[in-house]
């Protein structure tokens, strides 16, 4: 596989654009020479239907493809989730890695929630997916590498009151998913896993290899 041509999607999370993955992406290109595309989505107005079928267009668009991985920070992982739900057997081989993806219901965003003005801008993808109990097991034989942060910087760990190790929005036992092949703790933030080269370094491993080089 790392010997074949390789092209990257990131999906970005909640009320972001996928700019905030320019850095991280950049030194993937830099590091592999891999092509890198961001799928954006509303994440505030569409649904998660919508999103894997419109992911689906997007990645069958871009052509005859060898090798794809793909990255989703946050709520984008579980798009990910969602959409290799739907296709299980996607055609072009890769491996997925998912960044401060919570596979269970997230305090933070329950907790958040139960003020009006932000239950207002949360939006009907996260209540669907975030503010439920949630058992997900990744079913899919594409291999998924999760990478927490354990630096407490960010709003969420306010309305949530983690008494465990949190990227500052989501705790570290929130992002572990049965069925993954690999879990590595960094100590980044939410937002600064997007920034950070020790987690470029690792997803690029992950990525080539199917393996984080450090453990946590």
């Amino acid at each position: 596989m790392s010997d074949a041509p390789v092209d990257v999607v990131f999906v970005h999370g909640l009320w972001m654009t996928g700019s905030e993955s320019k850095l991280l992406r950049r030194r993937l290109t830099e590091e592999y020479t891999w092509r890198t595309h961001v799928f954006r989505y509303q994440s505030r107005s569409s649904s998660m239907e919508d999103i894997v079928a419109r992911l689906h267009a997007f990645v069958t668009d871009l052509g005859s493809l060898r090798t794809l991985h793909f990255i989703g920070h946050s709520l984008g992982g579980l798009v990910l989730y969602r959409f290799f739900e739907k296709y299980p057997h996607f055609a072009v081989p890769g491996r997925v890695v998912f960044l401060g993806t919570p596979s269970v219901a997230s305090k933070a965003a329950v907790r958040a929630a139960r003020f009006r003005p932000i239950a207002a801008w949360i939006g009907d993808l996260v209540a669907e997916e975030l503010l439920q109990p949630r058992e997900r097991r990744w079913a899919c034989a594409r291999e998924l590498g999760i990478i927490a942060g354990t630096q407490r910087l960010g709003l969420g760990q306010f309305f949530a009151g983690f008494a465990e190790d949190c990227d500052g929005t989501i705790g570290v036992s929130e992002t572990r998913l049965s069925g993954a092949h690999d879990h590595l703790c960094v100590h980044v933030s939410h937002m600064g896993m997007l920034v950070s080269p020790a987690v470029a370094r690792e997803v690029g491993l992950f990525l080539r290899d199917g393996r984080f080089s450090l453990r946590g």
